[in-house]
């Protein structure tokens, strides 16, 4: 039963990848980023080193993709990216140290960037639905 729910859940949110637009695929990352951080602060915490450890590789390998989608012929892409790869130096750091203080200023600069997305793609989704 349990591994049913867990493939109607995978195929679930693979449709929902699928069918998204380019801005809702940037939200998920940020949530999916949110997500690992929150869960690495945690296993931190716990003492749960391996844990930690593949949670932040999850989440270096998430900040890498949204590296990759940037356009560089824009100047704005050439400062996300430099942000991008301090989050990703201060994670690498935090893997080495298992500092979850790290973790956490990492999580507080990604809550402020999904935040400003949030912000950008979510009324040209209200004014596109008119």
């Amino acid at each position: 039963m349990y591994a049913e729910g867990y493939n109607n859940y995978d195929q679930y949110r693979q449709i929902a990848v699928q069918t998204a637009g380019p801005g809702k695929l940037l939200l998920m990352l940020y949530d999916g980023l949110t997500v690992f951080l929150k869960q690495a602060v945690q296993a931190v915490k716990d003492g749960e080193f391996g844990e930690a450890h593949r949670c932040l590789i999850r989440a270096q390998d998430i900040i890498t993709e949204l590296m990759c989608t940037l356009d560089m012929k824009y100047e704005v892409a050439k400062n996300l990216f430099r942000i991008y790869d301090y989050l990703k130096g201060r994670l690498v750091e935090a893997n080495v140290k298992k500092d979850s203080s790290i973790i956490e200023e990492v999580l507080g600069l990604v809550a402020e960037l999904k935040e400003t997305w949030e912000q950008i793609i979510e009324p040209s989704k209200v004014s596109a639905s008119r």
